[in-house]
Order: C-alpha cells, then structure tokens, then sequence
C-alpha cells in the first residue's frame, strides 16, 4: 500500500478521493489551509463512512505559500493535488482566482520533484478543454485545450487551462523524472459530505431550494464524484497513465438542465416540490448576460449540447462512470437528507 498526499482535504473531491485511499488500505496524509479545521474535516469524513482515521493525518500548508510543502510531501510515494479556487463567474480580480491555481500547482510539483515522489495526479477541468469554441460540430477529447479567451471561458475556466498547461511545462524540464498526469472531470455532482455544497450540485441545490426560477436552455454534461475520485486513485498507479490526460465523463450527450428538474421531481417526490418546471427563454439569458458576467458562459451555450469521448478513462484507467442520473439522485438525496434543500 501506499503513502499518498491529497491537497485541499477539506474539499468535495479530495474528500471523496480520501475516502477510497482509505478504504483501498492506503496511508493517506492531507493538506488544509488552516490545521483548525482538522477536527471538522475528520467529523465530516467520519460521518461519511470513513474508518482507519488513524491512516490519515494532516498538515497545514496553504497554495500561495512556499512553507509546509516540504513536511507535506516527505515520504510520500504519489501526490494528488486536488486543492484550487472555485470561484465561477465575474470576480473582481482574476489572480485571485488564477495565482493561486497556477502558483499551487507548481508549488506542489516542485516539492514533490524535490522529494522523490513517483506521480503527481492534478485535478483539472473541462475547463480547459470544451469551453470557448464556439459552437462546433465536435466530440471533445484530451487533445483540445479550451482558448483562453474564447466565448464563455471566465477566471475559473482561464485559471484551470493556465494551472494545467503549467503543470505540462515543469514536468517537461530537461532532466525532470517526476511523472504528471491530470483529471479533467465535467459537471461534477453526487452525494455531499457535511454542510458544504459545491461544484455543480448547487444546480441541484438551488433547484430543490426554489430559488432557481427556471431553467436556461443549457445542457450540462455530469459526471458523478464517485467516479471522478475513482479516476483519480487509478492514475495513480495505471500503468499507461503516466503524461497522459484524462477526460472524465458519462460518456452520455449534456443533459438539459429541465431534464434535471425533472429527474428531481420524478425520483424525490414532494421533497423536490420547489424545482422549478418552466424555461427561461434564451433572449432573457442574453439580456442579463449583458449586464451579469456570471450569465455570460451560460449564454454563450444556450442550446448547445456538447460530445465528450471518455473512452481513454474507460480503457486505460478501467473506469466506467454511472450514469447522469445516479449522480444527480444522490446529490439530492444526500441534500435533503442533511437539511441542504432549503
């Protein structure tokens, strides 16, 4: 077994990620901006199912400083760097979104490098390879890198591409035996773990909550945690993993997001009384793109359904993802479950 670092444990990913080094038989050690938030993060991880805590331990170590690196990755055999700034629509200044992601990510890779680690799994996203197109007759997969100014890509979308393609130029170095591979999951849903909800299940949230008013004609592509943090422990230790990319997805076309409503309604009953059942039409989406940069990603996809390949996921790291479905019922479930509905 393993000694494996998992940045950003306090996260929805990572925490996913942790619980199944963990359940694999693992030694498993994590990072958190603040070792105060040890106690709650054990709780949460606790109340997920998860057993061996005394296989997990942590340390304090923050992307945007160079101190604690070094402690975190000493003796560690891989590192998954899941730790970034999710921060989607209009932010005031796009390097607090991308220095963060870019400066992280080389930060982790070079102590790793320094300590002798054998792979580096780093989290990106679809980000960086769907969005900004346009809207073109294509099925995406790992060789297309997303413009970084194209329609619809905003400072989470740019931080990502530039955190990534940063990550491919330190490990292509000369002398450099350090091996990368990186994650790129969709629309990332299912079950939550304690009170924090992120990603896309806010689409989920906000839809049971009722404060979701409509629906967009925008279609998601989803992909359900479980199996983005299955990726993530295969590349680890995949043999033809190593300088590779990995899209992870259903390998279904985007769901539209009142399909989603409707998958809520159908599977939750009167606990999904709140989801919304009417379409917003696209010239109001376009209206208040215009005003609200948040709105423009969305606009710049209405009626778009985007095509991901995910069959290097399926051949290479032997996983097959649930479908759209599943993911989007366990992230209710788990809302309402936790008192997260509204």
């Amino acid at each position: 077994m393993a000694h494996v670092l998992v940045t950003g444990g306090s996260g929805f990913i990572a925490g996913h990620v942790i619980t199944q080094l963990l359940a694999q038989g693992h030694t498993v050690r994590s990072t958190l901006r603040s070792a105060r938030k040890e106690d709650a993060v054990r709780t949460v991880l606790r109340d997920a199912g998860v057993t061996r805590e005394e296989a997990l331990t942590f340390v304090e170590a923050d992307l945007m400083k160079d101190a604690g690196w070094a402690e975190a990755v000493a003796g560690t055999d891989y590192v998954i760097h899941v730790a970034s700034p999710v921060r989607t629509g209009r932010v005031k200044d796009e390097e607090d979104v991308v220095a963060p992601a870019r400066g992280g990510a080389l930060r982790v890779l070079r102590a790793a490098r320094d300590a002798g680690v054998k792979r580096v799994v780093l989290t990106s996203a679809f980000h960086a390879v769907g969005f900004g197109h346009g809207r073109i007759d294509h099925v995406f997969t790992e060789d297309d890198w997303s413009p970084l100014n194209g329609p619809g890509v905003d400072a989470y979308g740019r931080s990502k591409i530039l955190a990534e393609k940063a990550a491919w130029d330190f490990v292509e170095q000369p002398g450099n035996v350090l091996e990368l591979t990186t994650i790129l999951p969709v629309a990332v849903m299912g079950p939550v773990m304690g009170e924090d909800v992120s990603g896309a299940n806010h689409i989920v949230q906000n839809s049971l909550s009722g404060e979701m008013p409509g629906y967009p004609n925008m279609f998601v592509p989803v992909v359900d945690v479980r199996d983005v943090a299955a990726a993530h422990v295969a590349a680890m230790t995949a043999p033809g993993a190593a300088g590779e990319r990995f899209l992870v997805g259903t390998g279904e076309p985007a769901i539209a997001m009142k399909q989603i409503g409707a998958i809520l309604r159908h599977e939750l009953g009167e606990k999904a009384d709140k989801v919304p059942t009417r379409t917003i039409p696209n010239f109001v989406v376009r209206l208040t793109a215009v005003f609200r940069d948040e709105f423009k990603p969305v606009a710049a996809d209405l009626g778009y359904v985007k095509r991901i390949s995910n069959t290097k996921t399926r051949t290479v790291l032997g996983i097959t993802p649930r479908p759209a479905r599943e993911a989007i019922v366990a992230a209710g479930r788990s809302m309402v479950d936790r008192g997260l509905a509204g």
